[in-house]
């Protein structure tokens, strides 16, 4: 039984930690790999990136596996979250071996940021080494295949996309060649995913079939109130998009970055304008090598590729229904579902 989330990979896991009250509105979020390890890559398309650990993923270099990969909110401090998931690591004994001593290793844990600082009212509230190990413990503790909790969760908590929540999205799917891909995304953008004229996500409009859009009246009545909160909250102009595509697919390291660079895409249709220099859009891709790709074919990889961008869009619609309005001392941010109702769910 599959659960439309990245945990569809076999041997993925997800876990969250959640910081509100007190100025907080932030999070971490961690994926953990199998025990070994995954091949990983990345795409970073933004301007503004706050990274740990990426060079690690070039094809180029040593590294083939990691265990485990961050996603925070606290912009660049809150990459502290990886120190804690790197010493949980270590605990375990997973991560790259140094010597003949097999407890003697050092996990590398790609990490990326989102900026939030300030949304929960203080600005020097934000995720720290304990949040990443509660992440990981947290993602630890679930059952292969769990479902996993999406909105304002994790590094999603804080989220914003133009003027309406953020958080945290994931679907996947299983392709014809009966290989699974899934997404994760920390939809967090400078710009929109509301189309202005109508009112209907970007994202919608590439999953198929007729779109419903919102009433006329619905989206004045949206519109007015956007306009209204934005004098209340003022500009908001750092921000950045995170997705991590997983699939048990036997990939290189430069398969999965080609996955990393056209899963870009999938955030593309959901978000305009994206990779903007005040953002941080950054992809990373994770491949488990359960299932071989089909050696007598050259473009078997397409499949997976064209996957990956699709459920990126879909992870992002999934983010935005499930956040919940913000209504703080850091600021007002209405959900999707406030303003226009449920009506694709």
């Amino acid at each position: 039984m599959t659960v439309d989330a990245l945990t569809d990979v076999a041997g993925v896991r997800v876990g969250h930690a959640t910081r509100t009250g007190d100025g907080l509105l932030t999070g971490t979020t961690v994926v953990l790999a199998p025990e070994g390890g995954a091949v990983a890559a990345v795409d970073v398309r933004g301007g503004g990136p706050g990274t740990k650990e990426t060079d690690a993923l070039d094809p180029r270099n040593l590294v083939q596996r990691v265990e485990a990969i961050v996603l925070t909110g606290g912009s660049a401090y809150g990459l502290d979250a990886a120190s804690g998931v790197m010493a949980w690591l270590e605990e375990q004994g997973r991560g790259v071996r140094v010597d003949l001593d097999p407890t003697h290793v050092v996990p590398v844990v790609p990490a990326a940021c989102v900026f939030d600082l300030g949304r929960g009212g203080d600005f020097r509230a934000r995720p720290d080494a304990a949040t990443g190990r509660a992440a990981v413990e947290a993602a630890a503790a679930t059952a292969p295949g769990a479902r996993v909790p999406e909105g304002c969760v994790g590094a999603g908590t804080g989220a914003v996309v133009g003027a309406v929540k953020g958080g945290i999205g994931t679907a996947s799917t299983v392709l014809d060649s009966g290989i699974t891909v899934a997404a994760l995304v920390v939809a967090n953008a400078a710009g929109s995913a509301l189309d202005p004229e109508t009112g209907t996500l970007y994202g919608e409009l590439f999953r198929g079939g007729r779109v419903r859009h919102p009433d006329a009246e619905v989206h004045a009545a949206a519109l007015r109130r956007l306009d209204g909160i934005a004098e209340r909250n003022g500009p908001q102009p750092l921000n950045t998009t995170l997705a991590v595509v997983a699939t048990d697919a036997d990939l290189s390291k430069a398969q999965a970055q080609k996955l990393a660079g056209t899963a870009h895409d999938g955030i593309a249709r959901a978000v305009r304008p994206v990779h903007l220099l005040n953002d941080g859009d950054t992809v990373f891709t994770l491949a488990t090598g359960a299932r071989p790709l089909d050696t007598a074919n050259p473009l078997a990889l397409n499949e997976i590729l064209a996957a990956g961008a699709d459920l990126v869009t879909r992870a992002i619609v999934r983010a935005l229904r499930t956040a919940e309005s913000v209504d703080g001392p850091g600021g007002v941010w209405p959900s999707y579902g406030e303003l226009y109702g449920h009506l694709h769910t």
